[in-house]
């Protein structure tokens, strides 16, 4: 299978980062999270989460962000009380991960365009 997605925990910060690859639509967004649900690849410690789009582009409309937000708030027994950093480096994907961060409710996101202050927010 030929996933655009790819996912690696870090045991020692506990935070689960989210790669993707090449055109991600919201199908792909909910549908990735999916799989790891099914194949428990989101281990219980797991604290915070990095979603990285930087090797990816979002074929996303703007009416459609309310679906990633709406998906986290139904599994809020995965995402509630956690931290979701999102890496972008393209100025048009920063503007989807924004409009999320203004219907996070029972978890928090927010933008980032390095790893590094991605992961500092998400442990702080």
């Amino acid at each position: 299978m030929n996933h655009k997605f790819k996912y690696i925990f870090d045991s020692k910060s506990r935070v689960l980062t989210k790669h993707y690859f090449g055109p991600i639509t919201i199908n792909d967004i909910e549908s990735s999270w999916e799989y790891a649900f099914q194949n428990a690849l989101i281990p219980k410690e797991t604290i915070g989460f990095i979603v990285d789009y930087r090797n990816a582009s979002l074929h996303i409309r703007i009416d459609e962000y309310t679906a990633i937000s709406n998906f986290y708030k139904k599994h809020l027994e995965v995402f509630g009380d956690c931290k979701i950093g999102v890496l972008t480096e393209v100025p048009r994907d920063v503007v989807i991960p924004m409009l999320v961060q203004s219907e996070d409710e029972g978890y928090s996101s927010k933008p980032f365009s390095t790893l590094e202050s991605a992961i500092e927010w998400v442990l702080s």
